[in-house]
């Protein structure tokens, strides 16, 4: 671990910090039952749910993985403690840190629901050096929490999240801006945010395994196939990453919810059922922040693949009902009985309501008066307290926090 003193004269040109929480959702659960402390705990959606949202360290240890089936995952281990997430909880807990984050800079980016980037460049006169304002946040994240975080510090975005997983759980790691590029040289560049297996085979295609042999490929090949972000991956390599920090949270490119059902789920009925569920939430959701889309992704993920696509409505929409009647149309037209393992409803292309035209607006204004009320009574009584009949049979698993949940903004929804 490269750690700089606290009393270093050299102010860094920039300074970028990312707090990285822990096994989030599982510490949250070993916080709240001391007895699970030390011991392996698997998160899943509900007491039904049979795939594994995340895992705390001591399950990781055999193994156990996100998306794991349950099934799998008590054959390594049997002594698994299976708990039903509690993503109320979740929220509340990053929401605490984030704000306690605060106390350290103003300049956050909330990168995730367990994950945010400080940009502590112009704090460094008046709180000290980047690794004692490190410091400082995981005291912040302890104070607001109670749990640990492993913390990177460098001077640029990518590098300082490659510092962060170098020492977890609890680490902190500081790689100065001019030991950057040294110390990612023999680094694969598929370790780095943002360069997956897609980018990486085409990087090894031109002769690039890892991030100091990026010098040797001109940037224009990468700007060429990839664009502007093609030029962020070649100064990444070289620890220079020139990202700024999002304060905002930008307008979403989609909006959906999805569902893991049973395996091989056959019954027309349920799935039905399910997909009402779905549409019935993006609706809600396209209302809560007033937003309308036209085109929506329906989806039956089979054993083979996805079975439905992309539809359209004849008007950009916001209610639950018209969604539906598409999720009809690929049941009718597109699905053949296939088992199916999975749903999804998403709207690929919302916009802000009031760029509408309103030319058709009074041929909705009684399914809107509707659905204004029954948002209202949901958000006075919980979720589905007013909701259409056929979702009485819907599935008792409840919501799951997204990781790309955000306190403020279009991601709030859990």
């Amino acid at each position: 671990m490269s750690l700089s003193s606290d009393h270093c004269p050299v102010v860094w040109p920039r300074a970028i910090i990312l707090v990285d929480m822990n096994a989030f959702f599982a510490s949250i659960e070993q916080r709240d039952r001391p007895e699970w402390r030390g011991r392996p705990v698997a998160i899943t959606n509900g007491h039904q749910g049979t795939c594994i949202i995340t895992s705390s360290y001591e399950a990781r240890a055999y193994g156990i993985h996100t998306g794991m089936r349950l099934k799998q995952a008590r054959r390594l281990c049997p002594e698994l403690i299976q708990c039903p997430a509690h993503p109320e909880r979740y929220a509340a807990t990053s929401t605490a840190i984030m704000e306690a984050l605060q106390d350290v800079t103003p300049d956050i980016e909330v990168f995730s629901v367990d994950e945010a980037f400080l940009d502590v460049t112009h704090c460094q006169r008046l709180s000290g050096t980047p690794l004692r304002m490190a410091r400082q946040a995981k005291q912040k994240v302890f104070e607001a929490s109670g749990l640990l975080c492993s913390v990177g510090v460098s001077g640029d975005k990518t590098t300082a999240k490659f510092a962060a997983k170098l020492n977890k759980p609890d680490g902190l790691t500081v790689i100065p801006p001019w030991e950057a590029a040294a110390r990612l040289r023999n680094v694969p560049v598929t370790e780095l945010c943002g360069i997956a297996k897609g980018i990486g085979g085409f990087l090894a295609e031109h002769g690039v395994a890892t991030c100091g042999e990026m010098k040797r490929l001109p940037i224009s090949v990468l700007a060429r196939r990839f664009g502007n972000p093609g030029r962020r991956i070649w100064y990444m390599c070289q620890g220079e990453d020139p990202e700024k920090l999002q304060y905002g949270v930008p307008a979403p490119k989609s909006i959906g919810h999805g569902k893991v059902v049973p395996p091989d789920t056959r019954d027309r009925e349920l799935l039905l059922t399910w997909l009402l569920h779905m549409s019935t939430k993006v609706g809600t959701r396209l209302r809560r922040h007033c937003l309308q889309a036209r085109t929506f992704f329906i989806g039956l993920r089979t054993a083979g693949g996805w079975v439905g696509g992309k539809l359209r409505c004849a008007l950009p929409t916001d209610d639950g009902g018209e969604i539906m009647a598409l999720c009809r149309t690929v049941m009718q037209d597109t699905w053949a009985g296939e088992g199916v393992h999975q749903v999804q409803v998403t709207a690929l292309d919302p916009v802000d309501t009031g760029s509408q035209l309103q030319l058709f607006e009074a041929m909705d204004a009684e399914q809107r008066e509707v659905n204004a009320v029954m948002d209202e009574v949901n958000r006075r009584y919980g979720e589905f307290a007013l909701a259409p009949a056929r979702l009485i049979n819907r599935s008792s698993m409840p919501n799951v926090i997204a990781p790309a949940w955000k306190p403020y903004g279009h991601r709030q929804t859990i």
